[in-house]
């Protein structure tokens, strides 16, 4: 039988042998050598040789730094390259199951569900209903974990162009020799690169490439997703997707998230809405230029030939204006974006007056015979017109619940009504409901606010300027009581919002996620509140600070809970809900397969509409190459689908009070290394590059809300990416393993039984046991030998005995005799890469030892610490 991975092993084989070449011309042959020793050394240590591993940490101690860093970058760059191999293979993979008429349709693609679905009883009609009335949108956010520059991931895209050229059969042996010498440029070019930013990105690059994300992959992603969706569609149900159905949309939070983030001001969330304009016109504007190239047919409907008269090339005629009118609309937004003066006229800045010429094309094509021809480039057109609209994605705005609460507060001073701060909860929802319904201004003329509530009151100017289809949700992080959605609404209304923002509170604590039903219901029986949101309510929940909060496991049945009980209130009062996602990359902050995560979610609480955040490096990894990304759509459209229509069963009422036992314990546990021992945060911050995380170019936004506290001032991003870098990935168990051993003295068969037939303990622990297994203690511990004082060390060997018993309390209640033991695949590819990680961790805690040592360290530490913070990344597959 022919081994399916194979050409991905012969991948990287040739781009290992490439990369060595360049280290060769690049280096000599000595220093390939000891890259090759070094290789050598790893590989044994990992093999169970624990002398290989002395050898090497006494090979590094003997090494000029210089050499060290060199070596870092090479294995940092290999695992890169490893990266690419494996997101191609994936395509190919994809591929080889389409190409193959025997073999049965891939899981989870739309072929699979929709057989599956009506082989279950699914009608057409209701299948149809379904994928048409479907909302899932994924909003891209900016968070100091994507460490890569976008110049080197430009050229790993091409790297992956290049593999995926050498696949095809009809190469000659010249074009195969072409190909490959392509790559060894491409990778030349890497290694000669400055993978290190200089400078740290503003908010407005961060949302400049989020809309590059769209322009390079989803701009053209998105109408193939689609087709495949309609023909998918007609062939199960008879009938296609219709045009204007966009059951997949963007968001974004890059240039409008400003919670904790002084960078993002007014200004820059103008500018981000004017740089998604800019870039939609001029995206557009080369489409309707092709689509005009392309309709040079002379025949057309009635109703075309009433607009453009007795143009001998109708179609033509028609769009030229069209096309004028986004070249003009580009060129002044260009102006805008300069600070130059502008004040053109007949823009296209509503989607309804780009749509209707479109559509009249498309009518009078089919209208005359040339259907075939109206399916094609213009199709795809009005396809993306109904997902990015003129703006390509709608940006949220998000603000803390105590800034609004300040900005109130200076304005019933101002006015004589006292202190808002001061009032009780009652008084505050009381006095917000009256003014909800009060016709009069609230803002004063002669108010003279400080800069924090200026600021706050502009943001919501800017909103009332920005038009309908510019901006989606006004999220309030923090949020706890009704007053802080109120507040919200009110300064919407004060500010002259007149397009209203879905007010959506965010859920983040475990406290909150509790009284998270109890808010709702108080807010769902105002009048004044109900009458503005038209029956339709969207609720974020914070993975990420929950789970910092009270530990993954315990943070995982709080959600569910919470989601639980969320449906109910909004079921009760005759509400749509909508479910706002607040996911991170890795499995301490809600990450995992995005099919399992959504089929995990309780019973009711998808239906139909999904919002998600993507975060960080998962942007690239999701959507970077055209192929991960259609897969990626197809997941996220067909996950959505059958738990909206074949929701799981509510579990048993023992499963329940199982869970409460196991949160609680695991809870209690996680809360008594983290908060209650006064040692751990003085430890954390030894053994973990923590607190140099601020010093690196990554993201905008800062490391922590506040600069003095513990944890719970540090953000959730931060916290996961330190322990990411050590390896030991503290936040995702900690705590598991006591609540499993507790329940497995209590009740070993009901845990087991527990873990097999309910989907959402199964992906809880089966995410815990990859998490386990990426874990190395061994490398956690060379840290603590370099950088912890020798009586905290004590405290180290105390977590790494902690991941022993727990991974071997998962392993107990899977049933399984070694971690990842169910996924080979994965098995070996943790296996394959640890030995390229260790190094580069070896590097980083000799960095971090002189760091610290010195008073003025020379800017090439600060240089090497980031080399290998890119390295780990990219071996573990995510930073935080």
């Amino acid at each position: 039988m022919t081994d399916p991975h194979a050409p991905l092993r012969d991948d990287v084989r040739l781009l290992g042998r490439l990369l060595g070449d360049t280290l060769r011309q690049q280096h000599g042959e000595a220093l390939f050598q000891l890259v090759e020793d070094v290789r050598t050394l790893s590989k044994a240590a990992h093999a169970g040789d624990d002398s290989s591993f002395a050898r090497l940490r006494a090979l590094f101690d003997g090494l000029a730094a210089e050499d060290a860093v060199t070596v870092a970058r090479a294995f940092s760059h290999f695992l890169t390259l490893a990266n690419i191999a494996e997101q191609h293979h994936r395509v190919r993979r994809r591929r080889q199951y389409r190409l193959d008429p025997e073999a049965s349709p891939q899981r989870a693609s739309f072929e699979e569900t929709f057989s599956r679905l009506r082989d279950s009883g699914l009608s057409p009609e209701r299948l149809h209903a379904a994928v048409c009335d479907q909302q899932v949108e994924l909003v891209l956010t900016a968070h100091p974990t994507e460490v890569a520059r976008r110049t080197l991931l430009q050229k790993h895209n091409r790297i992956a162009c290049l593999l995926a050229e050498r696949d095809r059969p009809d190469l000659t042996a010249d074009e195969r020799r072409d190909a490959e010498r392509t790559l060894l440029r491409e990778i030349l070019a890497c290694w000669t690169t400055d993978e290190i930013r200089r400078e740290r990105p503003t908010p407005v690059d961060e949302a400049r490439g989020g809309l590059v994300a769209i322009e390079n992959t989803l701009w053209d992603v998105v109408p193939a997703h689609l087709r495949e969706l309609s023909t998918a569609l007609e062939r199960h149900t008879g009938q296609p997707l219709p045009l204007d159905a966009a059951p997949i949309r963007f968001g974004s939070w890059m240039g409008g998230d400003r919670d904790g983030n002084p960078n993002v001001t007014p200004d820059v969330t103008r500018e981000t809405i004017l740089l998604g304009r800019w870039m939609a016109a001029d995206l557009f504007h080369r489409e309707v230029d092709a689509l005009r190239a392309e309709l040079s047919m002379r025949e057309a409907s009635p109703a075309l030939r009433e607009r453009v008269g007795d143009a001998r090339e109708p179609y033509r005629a028609l769009l030229r204006d069209v096309r004028d009118r986004l070249r003009r609309t580009r060129d002044a937004l260009a102006d805008r974006l300069a600070g130059r003066p502008t004040a053109p006229d007949n823009l296209l800045l509503d989607t309804a007056d780009l749509r209707e010429p479109l559509l009249l094309c498309h009518d009078s094509l089919c209208a005359t015979g040339a259907g075939p021809v109206a399916d094609g480039r213009l199709a795809d057109i009005l396809r993306r017109l109904a997902v990015f609209g003129l703006t390509l994605v709608r940006l949220d705005l998000r603000q803390e619940a105590p800034r609004h609460a300040e900005a109130l507060d200076a304005i019933t001073r101002h006015l004589g009504l006292g202190s808002y701060l001061a009032w009780s909860e009652d008084e505050r929802q009381r006095w917000l409901a009256t003014e909800l319904a009060n016709p009069r201004p609230l803002i004063p003329d002669d108010l003279d606010p400080s800069d924090d509530v200026r600021d706050v009151l502009d943001t919501f100017r800017v909103a009332a300027e920005a038009g309908p289809d510019a901006l989606g949700a006004y999220v309030i992080s923090m949020a706890a009581t009704p007053s802080d959605v109120l507040a919200v609404d009110l300064l919407q209304k004060a500010c002259h919002v007149r397009h209203r923002l879905r007010v959506v509170p965010l859920f983040e604590t475990e406290a909150d996620l509790r009284t998270a039903p109890d808010t709702l219901r108080t807010l769902f029986d105002l009048p004044v509140y109900r009458d503005r949101i038209a029956g339709r309510q969207e609720v974020m929940i914070g993975y990420s600070d929950s789970a910092k909060d009270a530990g993954r496991l315990a943070a995982a049945w709080a959600l569910y809970v919470a989601q639980e009980n969320i449906v109910t209130a909004a079921r009760d009062h005759d509400v749509r809900l909508t479910l706002f996602h607040g996911r991170g990359g890795s499995v301490g902050r809600g990450g995992g397969p995005t099919w399992l995560a959504i089929l995990s979610q309780p019973p009711g609480s998808v239906d139909g509409r999904l919002r998600v955040t993507e975060q960080g490096e998962m942007i690239q990894a999701k959507f970077g190459m055209p192929g991960i990304a259609l897969r990626t759509l197809e997941l996220y459209a067909t996950a959505v689908l059958q738990a909206t229509v074949q929701p799981p069963r509510d579990p048993e009422p023992a499963w329940r009070a199982r869970m409460d036992r196991l949160a609680r314990t695991a809870m209690d546990a996680y809360r008594g290394v983290v908060r209650e021992d006064p040692r751990f945060v003085p430890y954390f911050r030894r053994a973990t590059p923590e607190p140099e995380l601020g010093a690196l170019n990554i993201g905008s936004r800062p490391a922590r809300r506040r600069n003095d506290g513990g944890v719970e001032s540090l953000r959730a991003i931060p916290w996961i990416f330190a322990w990411t870098q050590t390896r030991l990935l503290l936040p995702s168990w900690l705590g598991t393993g006591e609540a499993l051993a507790a329940e497995l003295a209590a009740d070993p068969d009901g845990l087991r039984d527990m873990y097999r037939d309910w989907p959402f303990f199964q992906s809880t622990l089966d995410l815990i046991e990859m998490v386990l297994a990426k874990a190395d203690t061994r490398i956690a511990a060379l840290y603590d030998d370099l950088l912890v004082p020798e009586d905290q060390r004590d405290i180290g060997a105390e977590l790494r005995l902690r991941w022993q018993r727990t991974a071997d309390a998962v392993r107990e209640v899977s049933g399984i005799a070694t971690l990842l033991q169910r996924n080979p695949v994965l098995r070996r590819s943790i296996d394959v890469r640890n030995p390229y990680v260790d190094p580069i961790n070896l590097v980083q805690a000799a960095v971090l030892r002189r760091l610290r040592a010195e008073d003025d360290p020379e800017p090439d530490l600060l240089d090497a610490l980031v080399i290998t913070v890119n390295g780990i990344a990219a071996g573990m597959r995510n930073t935080g």
